[in-house]
């Protein structure tokens, strides 16, 4: 990890500037991922949720309407 957040942070006030932020969903994501985004406990209930909600939503817009 480098130095370079921190920095930046303190620059502007405590503040992380949005060009250091990211949700995360660049990549590959499961139905696990999902499930914990949310906030819900990984069991095969909330993993069939995840996977409809997946299904639904057209994946990644799932992860993205739940992550800052």
């Amino acid at each position: 990890m480098t130095e370079e957040p921190e920095t930046s942070s303190r620059r502007r006030g405590g503040v992380s500037p949005d060009s250091i932020l990211h949700s995360g969903s660049e990549g590959e994501f499961t139905a696990e991922d999902l499930v914990l985004a949310s906030g819900r406990d990984v069991n095969p209930e909330n993993l069939a949720w995840a996977e409809r909600r997946m299904a639904e939503k057209g994946g990644r817009a799932a992860l993205d309407e739940l992550l800052p």
